[in-house]
């Protein structure tokens, strides 16, 4: 149980009516979400709108209280979970308000996959605030979610990028807004640094490369999608594979836990043909089944490496993972990534910016993508992106796409190789230590914390509202031609 807020019984708790992926699958939403709610269920009761594609269990209910108090050690959990398809729909949850009657509603993700929520704010912020967790913003700001970013009552950003941009969209409407820095944190007591030498890591590595004689792993553990840039990634083991003597490269591996082929990505068993064929047919190495958080724990320790050179990314949980296991990694400067890396002011910049301390973002200073500041945490082996691209979709009808190259990915990967284990293990301990700490709080009770402060803060400064301002949206769009972030 998170011991670090006073116990409220049951009765003298607010609840929160949540609305997001399921928290009981393995989505990176489902996985913060499900921290989150452990985490705080001595202080919050919760009911969840457990969303899926197609939801198998769409219809039914679940209570999650006796489960919950197992795990947390508490005797009265209030945990509910009405299974639906999609995020949810207006009938349901006006259903759900009148049945539970919760205090307020947390939505999770895009908020484009709430336009039909936001789009009867005028009903629920009559009796309740709205909370947003915003999970993923990236440049051009995106002047699109203004009227979106309007309709609730507290945003929490994931990354100090995200929450510039919250403010940045809001405009001079930010100074009456709850905005608050909440990073994903994960629990420390999953993901651990084990000894490599350790009979249940050796037994690891025999089960994903046998007998093989392997002396050095890079790991990718995310989704087979365009934007994860594994093609590329794959391109830059090869690279690095080349710079170094047959001998020496036949005991490299590059470990992929992902799907092979995707619809949303590509084919990567025709690209490991493409890359690796004939000269090094042994060097990469797929992981295709569900593992348990125990396993994965183990590959993050048998792994020398993590990488992540994703074109643009909300925050990279993968490297959190990596990080609490004592991995270092390699990744592209984008997004929260950055955070992850601990990039810091190399001088003096003024009261309250000091050299050492940890950089902040702003409108003059978006983004530390350029290179601005290079000194960074000694667990990470940052890319920095030397192009970027307009992407965009008519629901999201820009983004940049931050592109770093293979040959820069391969050097940095050379780099890690040519350390020593002993030196790979004590920058990968590092990034544990800094992780756990309360500067950064990339764990499940720190994260929770700030969550539980930052509604807290909300129901004692919230008033139901009783006249609402019509968001004229023709006006915001003028605005993105000339908004001043396009760089």
């Amino acid at each position: 149980m998170n011991k670090s807020f006073k116990y409220l019984p049951q009765n003298e708790r607010k609840k929160i009516l949540l609305i997001c992926d399921d928290i009981r699958v393995h989505s990176g939403v489902a996985t913060v979400a499900k921290e989150m709610v452990i985490n705080t269920c001595q202080h919050f009761n919760w009911v969840q709108i457990a969303g899926a594609i197609k939801h198998p269990e769409a219809g039914k209910k679940f209570d999650l209280s006796q489960t919950t108090n197992k795990e947390t050690g508490l005797e009265d959990s209030s945990i509910t979970l009405y299974p639906t398809d999609g995020y949810g729909n207006p009938d349901l949850v006006r259903q759900l308000i009148k049945l539970e009657k919760p205090d307020a509603i947390f939505i999770i993700t895009d908020p484009r996959y709430f336009t039909w929520l936001f789009n009867m704010e005028n009903e629920i912020r009559k009796v309740m605030p709205i909370i947003y967790l915003n999970i993923w913003d990236d440049y051009p700001a995106p002047l699109y979610n203004k009227a979106f970013y309007e309709s609730c009552d507290a945003l929490l950003a994931i990354s100090k990028q995200t929450k510039n941009i919250n403010e940045i969209v809001l405009g001079d409407k930010a100074k009456n807004k709850i905005i608050k820095y909440v990073p994903h944190g994960l629990n420390s007591k999953y993901y651990f640094p084990i000894d490599k030498n350790s009979e249940e890591v050796q037994n690891m590595k025999k089960r994903f490369f046998g007998d093989d004689d392997v002396d050095f792993t890079m790991f990718f553990n995310s989704r087979n999608i365009r934007r994860k840039q594994i093609p590329d990634t794959m391109l830059a083991f090869r690279l690095f594979l080349d710079s170094l003597p047959k001998e020496k490269a036949d005991k490299c591996r590059f470990l992929l836990h992902t799907e092979v082929v995707h619809e949303a990505g590509t084919d990567l068993g025709v690209v490991n043909e493409l890359l690796f064929g004939k000269d090094y047919p042994n060097a990469i190495k797929f992981s295709v089944h569900k593992l348990s958080t125990a396993e994965l724990n183990l590959l993050y320790n048998l792994a020398d490496v993590q990488v992540l050179l994703t074109s643009n990314e909300g925050w990279g949980l993968t490297l959190t993972e990596a990080m609490l296991t004592g991995t270092p990694f390699i990744a592209n400067v984008t997004g929260g990534m950055q955070d992850q890396m601990r990039f810091e002011y190399d001088m003096d910049e003024g009261p309250g910016v000091k050299k050492g301390e940890w950089i902040d973002f702003d409108e003059d200073f978006p983004s530390n993508h350029l290179g601005t500041y290079k000194k960074h945490g000694e667990w990470a082996f940052p890319v920095f992106p030397t192009s970027r691209s307009l992407q965009g979709s008519p629901q999201t009808p820009y983004i940049w796409d931050d592109r770093c190259t293979a040959e820069d990915a391969a050097s940095q990967i050379r780099k890690v190789y040519n350390l020593s284990p002993e030196e790979r293990d004590k920058k990968g301990k590092k990034g544990r230590e800094w992780a756990i700490s309360d500067e950064a709080g990339f764990t499940a009770v720190k994260m929770s914390n700030k969550i539980i402060n930052a509604i807290d803060e909300l129901f004692d400064t919230w008033e139901p509202r009783e006249k609402f301002e019509l968001i004229n949206t023709s006006d915001d769009f003028k605005k993105v031609q000339t908004h001043n972030l396009v760089y």
